[in-house]
């Protein structure tokens, strides 16, 4: 297939009915702005350049696009005077850059995030096998009610496209509307756009008016029309972002279905769109599986489950759990209730239990942090198990420390290792320990006072309380026996 050599997609608009400080195109469907999903799906045709328009939020567009589409040329339209005019204004300052552009314009819109690359190579071959000056993308409507009508004659070629606003009572009939897509043949395209007027009712260039004009001018224009208008849904207002993220959820837990991995609620299953998945993983409901997390086979996650960039190895589990940045490994488990925050690593078969926090930790094969515990900044060695409302003490205020936990280490319940502190392979901790020095291979570290008890104490300092009727009961109980 041919490559067009230009991509423009058009992100300058204010978007005031956001109501945000966020730039309309930045906001998120699924992991991935607006805007990232119009450039993924545009990326299908290979175009030889590809520029963004911007105008409102220009800095925060162009920041994002510098790490996320560095190869994407951004151009500002400073004074926003129609889409017409925005189009204009790209070409002629990247005809600066490129002095001999030739061959195939398309123009997209920023706020459009269903919109896929089956449909542009579509929309593209279909332009080309016309031998049109101008394809338009359109789509049918129940309710067309604000979009441009598509106006054809009768045999069946575009004769122009009629705004809303300006379009009679029998156009308003019209049940095909235009998406605001096009395919255009660069040489017509510029001397369309040299002809625009402000003369309609916003007072703006609109790019519309090219195709009316190539048609005066004996050039064919052409529509290819969608199956679905779906993808052509523009995202104005938070409902309608609410909407476009429902979809993009229904056809991402589809693809991953058809590719193998069963989702028992789709309906409660969020999957953004940088997500690997291997097939036989199964997702329970209530999970959320964000950013780069890559789950590999066999694995299940969920029910009530979130992974932020993670990598969950085979046949591992996650329950009712929270992990950000976290490598849970082979046939390990986490939760329920656990929470592994960047760093944290579990090798294969080790476990994050019931109410476990872990970050910037490695837990070893076969090791254990069953509940109650807190673990950070430590390197946990194989099959040790760490005791119930056990605490890593990392931190002195100022700085960071590590603790490192040999082999076959035991660590009695409510341990306090105070780093820096380095347990021997096959230690144990005494429960109830506070410790500070490091415990040699084999040995028993215990860090606690001796117990003593104080006699008759709740009767001279709670006389007349209910533990002070209930020991004198007791007493009195053992004096009769």
């Amino acid at each position: 297939m041919a490559s067009p050599s230009l991509v423009l997609v058009l992100a300058a608009g204010e978007g005031t009915r956001m109501r945000s400080q966020t730039p309309k195109v930045l906001h998120p469907v699924l992991g991935r702005p607006m805007l990232g999903h119009v450039l993924h799906a545009a990326s299908a045709l290979n175009p030889e350049h590809t520029i963004v328009v911007t105008g409102s939020g220009r800095v925060e567009v162009e920041e994002w696009l510098s790490y996320a589409w560095p190869h994407v040329v951004a151009i500002e339209q400073a004074e926003r005077r129609g889409t017409g005019h925005a189009v204009r204004v790209a070409l002629e300052a990247f005809s600066e850059r490129v002095q001999n552009l030739t061959g195939d314009v398309v123009v997209l819109t920023g706020d459009t995030p269903l919109l896929t690359g089956d449909a542009l190579e579509k929309l593209f071959n279909e332009h080309h096998a016309s031998g049109a000056a101008t394809t338009v993308l359109t789509a049918t409507l129940d309710n067309p009610n604000g979009y441009g009508r598509i106006v054809r004659d009768a045999d069946g070629d575009v004769v122009g496209i009629v705004e809303h606003k300006d379009a009679t009572s029998a156009e308003l009939l019209i049940s095909e509307i235009n998406s605001g897509m096009y395919v255009f043949s660069v040489e017509p395209l510029r001397a369309a756009l040299a002809q625009l007027t402000t003369t309609n009712s916003q007072g703006e260039e609109y790019l519309t008016d090219v195709l009316a004009i190539q048609r005066s001018a004996g050039f064919r224009v052409t529509a290819s029309v969608l199956e679905s208008a779906v993808e052509i849904l523009g995202v104005n207002d938070r409902s309608q972002l609410a909407d476009a993220t429902r979809i993009m959820q229904s056809r991402i837990n589809r693809t991953w279905m058809l590719a193998g991995v069963t989702i028992t609620d789709p309906q409660s299953t969020w999957i953004e769109t940088e997500a690997v998945i291997a097939r036989d993983v199964t997702i329970l409901p209530g999970c959320h599986i964000q950013g780069k997390t890559a789950i590999a086979e066999g694995a299940v996650v969920g029910p009530d489950s979130t992974l932020q960039d993670c990598t969950v190895d085979e046949g591992a589990s996650v329950v009712r759990s929270h992990a950000l940045g976290a490598h849970i490994g082979k046939e390990a488990s986490v939760g329920p209730f656990s929470f592994l925050r960047p760093g944290a690593e579990l090798h294969e078969k080790a476990k994050a239990g019931a109410y476990v926090e872990i970050k910037n930790s490695v837990i070893g094969r076969g090791s254990k942090v069953p509940h109650l515990s807190y673990v950070g900044d430590a390197t946990i060695g194989t099959g040790s198990n760490i005791g119930a409302a056990t605490v890593f003490v990392n931190y002195d205020g100022v700085q960071k420390h590590h603790t490192i936990v040999g082999d076959g280490v035991r660590i009695g319940s409510d341990t306090m290792l105070v780093a820096p502190v380095s347990i021997g392979d096959g230690a144990y901790t005494a429960a109830g320990s506070v410790i500070t020095d490091d415990v040699p291979a084999g040995a028993m570290g215990v860090g606690r006072a001796r117990q003593r008890n104080i006699l008759g104490w709740v009767r001279h300092k709670r006389p007349g309380s209910a533990s002070d009727k209930a020991a004198a009961q007791s007493n009195e109980d053992q004096e009769t026996e």
